[in-house]
């Protein structure tokens, strides 16, 4: 299951600045969708892997920017998971325009944590499962 996946994003009026693109913050916020679809389209809705005890908690996000995506933007948000380790996997994003423009590239962290607050867990093997093999994102 090392294939990419995609995540539609239609940018809303609401995400632009001043300066007429997209403000960095909603980002993060198309990445945290996209990571949810993600891990539903392979067969982990988020509110399974929460009803089997575990959540996953941001530790780590970078994004590098090529150029700006304004109002009205029809993107999507290309999806792979990047590593697994013990307690944490990253997954890598890439916004894309038109189908091929890379707007920007980004890899987040997430460690795996328990639901009932007493902390960090190793990968169970229904997450692992969902984010399968890592595989690179390729424009």
């Amino acid at each position: 299951m090392g294939e990419l996946f995609s995540h539609p994003v239609s940018v809303r009026y609401l995400e632009v600045d001043a300066q007429g693109v997209v403000f960095n913050s909603w980002y993060l916020a198309y990445f945290d969708d996209a990571m949810t679809a993600f891990l539903k389209a392979r067969g982990l809705p988020y509110r399974t892997m929460v009803e089997a005890g575990y959540d996953v908690q941001l530790v780590r996000s970078e994004i590098d920017w090529r150029s700006g995506v304004r109002w009205q933007d029809e993107i999507e948000v290309v999806v792979a998971t990047a590593r697994i380790g013990r307690t944490s996997f990253a997954l890598d994003f890439e916004v894309r325009r038109d189908g091929s423009e890379v707007t920007c590239t980004g890899r987040t962290v997430y460690v795996v944590i328990a639901t009932d607050g007493s902390g960090k867990r190793e990968i169970p093997a229904l997450i692992a499962d969902a984010l399968g093999e890592p595989a690179p994102l390729h424009a």
